[in-house]
């Protein structure tokens, strides 16, 4: 049955700071908790794998994560630099504030393998106005557009 409602696509788009330059998209996988890498996602399916982590099944790969911030062991870069080797990596990162752990396994990432995994810190306001399943676009700026479908 057809419907009389339009749905209109509806675009924001904030300034962040590129920890890690890059150009992605693709739609996000929000999270407001902390997430270790190490012992926290699956580097061979991209599936978040701590259990008492709100996202524990879902699967990253693709998608613009955004979380907080990550948590916990140094080993981390390790986990992130072998999911970016394979293909089971985000398409970018977004988060509220700079890990290094995160940084370091995608600079090592671009050095031996060439590829690129855009992180960006997003101040809150900008970090909260992004929603699960929203269109995301991260430019090599910093910039990321956010489209949502409003009814």
């Amino acid at each position: 049955m057809p419907s009389d409602e339009t749905i209109m696509p509806h675009k924001r788009s904030f300034q962040g700071r590129p920890l890690i330059a890059g150009a992605a998209e693709g739609r996000a996988l929000v999270s407001n908790q902390p997430l270790s890498l190490w012992g926290g996602l699956n580097s061979q399916t991209g599936e978040i794998i701590d259990r008492r982590h709100q996202r524990s099944g879902d699967v990253v790969t693709g998608r613009v994560f955004v979380f907080p911030r990550g948590k916990g062991s140094s080993t981390g870069s390790a986990v992130l630099l072998e999911s970016i080797k394979i293909g089971t990596a985000p398409a970018a990162i977004i988060n509220l504030s700079v890990d290094p752990i995160l940084a370091l396994g995608a600079v090592v990432a671009d050095e031996l393998y060439g590829r690129s995994l855009p992180i960006i810190v997003l101040g809150e306001e900008a970090f909260d106005a992004i929603r699960d399943g929203d269109h995301i676009t991260v430019e090599r700026d910093g910039t990321v557009t956010i489209t949502t479908d409003d009814v």
